[in-house]
């Protein structure tokens, strides 16, 4: 399997600092507990009580603020800024602000030293891909308007030109079919297909590229580059990723599937997708979520989804995402998350249900615990509604598909070609594991099994 590495660290000691790091984690946590204890008479239950309370109240208030509007929405906001300053007025007035701030400075120090000893169990992350010649008539599609104009602003066009490549300039004013554009190129002899623009237009080609065996070139030239973070590619100067066109490595990924269409990233479904329907989202993101989403959650517009996730049925989800892998953190609805691997095979699938300022509270409390959120792996996605066609987010393209709408994922379809010499991938620190932890910290040895970067 080009470009990707699994490994099991469970025969292999794990490292003398990851593992002084895991005691230290221990150690702090268990001195967070006693604190709290040898604090009970003078209010070490109020302190975590408290503390709870006010987490679980601040979200029911961003629950109000969110999902309704006029007096409610302001009570919202009110109660979301209240809530943690009464938390503090009431640990300050009853003297008990240094029993929580210990125990809090002792909780923290457990969380820093826990994630720095997991990440040191991970494996290296790989760098080598299968390396390749330069392409003799690559074809580059590029949008000069994306990203705020990276393409001008970096000299993308002149650089790929001087590296031997055809470079089309889509036309702003003027709509064009880019597959159609990618086919072209590959009649006409190209043997490389690569694309400056957003995740939407890269899966586009990407789709072309797939179907022909073509090498694939990813420019970061887009907004967010979602795709270009999760393959390690440099998101600060796409000019570096046209250095593959002198040679560079090719890696074999997944490409994701929604009922026939490429994805690269992630397919959503429910609020967010019906957000991005809006003509006003492209230019008041915030406002237009905003004025829409107390329609989306409580009010005529709630829309409720059925799914089936392999044998998992997923009943009256507000909200769905699938991605071509899953994301090392359950964020991905905020850009934060991060794919370790792009060849797993697996979707990733999140789902959520809050119905209600109760269950954002508990959600908040229990985070991934609550019954209220859903995350896991599948090999394909059904989304059933009662409508005849739904709204869909495809690499926050929006787009309506007929029901019922499947997503799956072509496992290494892709052929990408990167630069030899790229930033890789930088993975966010990984969820504690209290169990993994202690053994690490006595010496057992840590058994994760990891993708290694494809970077």
């Amino acid at each position: 399997m080009s470009g990707s590495v699994s490994a099991d660290t469970g025969g292999t000691p794990p490292r003398v600092a990851a593992r002084w790091l895991a005691r230290c984690a221990l150690l702090a946590a268990a001195a967070a507990v006693v604190v709290l204890l040898l604090g009970l008479g003078d209010g070490g239950l109020l302190v975590v009580g408290g503390g709870l309370l006010g987490l679980g109240l601040c979200a029911a208030g961003m629950w109000w603020f969110v999902a309704h509007r006029g007096l409610v929405r302001l009570g919202g906001v009110l109660l979301a800024v209240a809530a943690p300053v009464a938390v503090l007025l009431l640990f300050t007035l009853d003297g008990l602000w240094q029993l929580a701030l210990v125990a809090c400075a002792f909780w923290g120090l457990a969380l820093v030293c826990a994630r720095a000893a997991l990440r040191g169990t991970r494996p290296k992350k790989t760098r080598h891909g299968k390396a390749v010649p330069a392409p003799r008539r690559p074809v580059l599609i590029m949008n000069p308007k994306s990203g705020g104009g990276k393409v001008e602003r970096f000299g993308l066009v002149e650089k790929a030109e001087r590296l031997g490549a055809r470079v089309i300039l889509l036309d702003p004013s003027d709509p064009q079919d880019v597959a159609a554009l990618a086919r072209q190129a590959v009649a006409q002899g190209a043997d490389l297909l690569g694309v400056a623009g957003g995740d939407g237009t890269q899966a586009l080609v990407a789709a072309v590229a797939a179907e022909h065996d073509l090498p694939f070139l990813v420019i970061s030239a887009g907004t967010r580059n979602h795709f270009a973070l999760d393959l390690g590619l440099d998101r600060n100067d796409p000019s570096r990723c046209l250095d593959a066109l002198a040679g560079g490595e090719e890696l074999r990924i997944d490409l994701g599937d929604v009922s026939g269409r490429a994805f690269v990233n992630t397919v959503s479904f429910g609020v967010y997708a019906d957000v991005v329907q809006r003509p006003e989202y492209r230019d008041d993101k915030a406002g237009t979520a905003l004025r829409h989403m107390p329609d989306l959650l409580t009010g005529e517009g709630v829309r409720r989804l059925d799914a089936r996730a392999d044998a998992t049925e997923l009943s009256g989800r507000q909200a769905l995402l699938v991605s071509n892998n899953p994301y090392i953190t359950p964020d991905a609805w905020g850009g934060g998350g991060r794919r370790p691997r792009l060849d797993g095979g697996e979707l990733g699938v999140l789902g959520i249900r809050v119905e209600g300022a109760a269950q954002a509270a508990d959600l908040a409390v229990r985070g991934s615990q609550s019954p209220t959120l859903t995350v896991m792996t599948a090999h394909r996605v059904e989304v059933t509604s009662e409508d005849a066609e739904i709204p869909v987010a495809v690499d926050g393209e929006a787009l309506r598909l007929p029901t019922p709408v499947v997503c799956r994922l072509r496992p290494q379809a892709l052929r990408v070609v990167v630069p030899h010499d790229r930033p890789g991938v930088v993975l966010p620190a990984p969820p504690v594991d209290w169990r993994l932890l202690f053994r690490l910290a006595v010496g057992r040895g840590a058994r994760t099994t990891e993708g290694a970067s494809h970077a």
